[in-house]
């Protein structure tokens, strides 16, 4: 493939809710090019863009896939971008380096949850749109409702640029409403002139009408002239759509099939003649500077290892060359640089200003990475992506793979960035946290797959604690032992109370020299060992204070063991006669969700969570709610936001404080734990 001028590139982001038909579009768009020979389907497991195993499998996208393709003199960056929710940081990764995005949408749900949400990040983002509404020739196929669900449901000036000749079974053909043309389509997929309908001639003339008042707000001189009653040219629609578009203000519209393959070679023109180049986003004088590229995708291939996929923000980039990795601050070996179809490298001689590019095997590179000179300042802002909120615990279903583990694991984080990995102390569990159920699913898959580390989902442990409710005082603990020669003898009066301050407290008021000195930091050290196990479940005991307050010894018998093990008897005793209880980590947590389902959100915290509402706030046309909720009541909270809210909620959280368990839970987790040792 030919290096391209950035004013003759084009990236583009391919967005969806899932299903909408955005792959198999991405599959017509790359047939009519010519790059392949057959027309893929996502139901056959055979697109250009899914080709990963689960992919396949699943009959969905998982990753971002980048499909380049030629075009009447331009390249076309395709980024096929996964509408799965639990693959949002696909989206977040995608929209960073995309000039624009083609949002796909189904001809009879019209807007979904996806649409909605994408939409609301491309507001943020100021990124230009374009709609193509998908699937005309399905039963109940409505363009008209479609469109109206666009206009109602999402911002921004909303017009058609194209309308369909007939429906459902009955779709045949497009209509240009900028050039005033129209086209049917044969059996051969390809389109051919015909006169306008006389049956449509009032529809296209209503909307050219919508479509010209749009591109009249679009430079200020057109403004005036439309105001002024006078006719706008063709070329001054033209310029004014292109305007309105790279400032978005207006997304046009387009339609069409993607399994019938109607209407891929019009989107791809309209992509080519109105969308942005790079230069709308990156000053041209960046060409002339040092290279700075962002990686914005992590990949690993089976054939050629790591993958990077990267933008160019600054200079251009070659290959066979040594660039420095800013963000890491080490050099980093450049190989062949290629672009992708799918899974199929295209070698580059050179990557130019604002085009995306691929790289094998570099060492040290990871998603959010700057690649730029060693004598440049340049680092570019890293990409923000969503916390994951879904925790699970694994253990390796063999004992062998548990070293295999870290390592497979390591490896996957530096593809997923929404995926994160723990090894809790406390618990001694491995857990993982993504951003949803299939999320989870695929990573244990992959890690089966590609490392043979067979997995299994555990219940997740809460790292419950244990502490004291009273104050006990004069504790006696006393270890006597004689088995000949030297025995073993300590012995210890202690005072036990609640602390608040920290997890312990340890004192000392020994008068007399009852416990000679020598052997205080062994007290010491056998109450932060005895701390470690509580007496009523087994967790760690914290927020205690101890004061160490008279004993006695032996001038030959005694010893720091003998000493820690007093200790720990006078422990135990004063935990279970100063009201033992547990304590569970509390989160603090902030939702984020529509106005519409506030009510619902909070009656489910203070309900079903045992949670507490701390505040709310308005953020645009979202409600903010402040909270704090048990730990246990929030492990799979994100399935059941999203249930609730359809998909529109999302939420964070980070651990606040312990707090004293309820007496009727306490007495349930502690039945469950001597139930798991197998006791009464």
């Amino acid at each position: 493939m030919k290096v391209y001028p950035s004013t003759h590139v084009r990236n583009v982001a391919v967005m969806s809710h899932q299903g909408a038909g955005k792959t198999s579009l991405t599959e017509s768009m790359i047939f009519d090019t010519g790059a392949t020979s057959r027309l893929g389907k996502v139901s056959d497991g055979n697109t250009v863009s899914d080709y990963h195993p689960e992919e396949i499998k699943r009959q969905i996208s998982v990753n971002t896939s980048l499909v380049a393709c030629e075009w009447k003199d331009h390249k076309i960056n395709l980024l096929d971008v996964p509408g799965f929710a639990d693959f949002f940081g696909e989206t977040e990764s995608s929209i960073r380096v995309a000039d624009s995005i083609l949002m796909i949408l189904d001809s009879v749900a019209g807007v979904e949850v996806r649409t909605e949400i994408i939409w609301d990040l491309a507001d943020e983002n100021n990124t230009p749109c374009m709609a193509f509404i998908n699937k005309m020739d399905r039963e109940n196929a409505d363009f008209e409702k479609a469109l109206d669900s666009m206009q109602t449901k999402l911002t921004r000036q909303i017009v058609p640029v194209q309308l369909p000749i007939g429906k459902e079974a009955g779709f045949k053909g497009i209509i240009d409403l900028i050039e005033e043309k129209a086209y049917e389509y044969g059996a051969d997929g390809k389109a051919k002139p015909v006169a306008i309908p006389a049956e449509l001639a009032d529809d296209v003339e209503h909307y050219r009408e919508m479509m010209i008042e749009a591109a009249a707000e679009g430079e200020d001189e057109i403004t005036m002239k439309f105001l002024d009653g006078e006719e706008l040219t063709k070329e001054e629609i033209v310029l004014g759509l292109k305007e309105g578009i790279k400032q978005a203000k207006v997304v046009p519209v387009l339609c069409g099939s993607s399994l019938k393959n109607i209407g891929a070679d019009l989107l791809m023109d309209f992509i080519v003649n109105y969308m942005p180049d790079p230069l709308a986003n990156i000053p041209v004088e960046n060409a002339n500077k040092p290279v700075a590229a962002l990686v914005f995708k992590t990949l690993a291939d089976s054939y050629v290892g790591k993958l990077s996929l990267f933008k160019v923000f600054q200079g251009s980039m070659k290959g066979d060359s040594v660039l420095y990795n800013a963000t890491k601050e080490m050099d980093e070996k450049v190989s062949q640089l290629n672009t992708s179809q799918g899974k199929n490298q295209i070698p580059l001689t050179e990557v130019n200003l604002g085009d995306i590019g691929v790289v094998a095997k570099l060492a040290n590179a990871t998603t959010g990475d700057t690649l730029t000179t060693k004598d440049s300042d340049v680092i570019i802002e890293p990409i923000l992506f969503s916390e994951p909120a879904l925790t699970i615990a694994i253990a390796p279903k063999s004992k062998g793979d548990e070293d295999k583990l870290g390592n497979a694991i390591a490896r996957l984080l530096e593809e997923d960035p929404t995926l994160h990995y723990q090894k809790d102390v406390v618990t001694r569990q491995t857990t993982l946290t993504g951003m949803g159920e299939t999320h989870i699913d695929i990573i244990i898959e992959r890690l089966k797959r590609k490392f043979g580390v067979d997995v299994e989902t555990v219940e997740l442990k809460i790292p419950y604690r244990e502490t004291i409710r009273g104050s006990i005082k004069h504790v006696e603990g006393k270890h006597k032992k004689q088995s000949g020669g030297h025995g073993q003898f300590g012995h210890v009066f202690i005072d036990m109370e609640p602390y608040a301050d920290a997890d312990y407290l340890f004192e000392e008021k020994i008068f007399g020299g009852s416990v000679p000195k020598q052997y205080i930091p062994a007290v010491e050290k056998g109450l932060k060992e005895s701390m470690q196990e509580g007496i009523l479940a087994g967790f760690p005991v914290s927020n205690i204070k101890v004061t160490l307050v008279d004993g006695s010894y032996h001038a030959v018998d005694s010893s720091e063991m003998a000493f820690k093990i007093a200790t720990n008897l006078a422990f135990k005793k004063a935990c279970e006669q100063a009201k033992p209880t547990l304590l569970e980590p509390v989160m603090e947590v902030e939702i984020i969700v529509p106005d519409q389902y506030m009510g619902d959100i909070m009656g489910d915290m203070n309900s079903t969570r045992r949670g507490k509402i701390m505040g709310m706030e308005k953020q645009g046309k979202m409600q903010v709610i402040k909270a704090q909720a048990p730990l246990q009541e929030m492990a799979r909270y994100s399935i059941d936001l999203r249930s609730i809210t359809q998909g529109r909620g999302r939420f964070t959280m980070k651990y606040s404080h312990y707090e004293e368990v309820p007496q009727n839970i306490t007495e349930k987790v502690v039945a469950q734990v001597k139930l798991g040792k197998g006791t009464e």
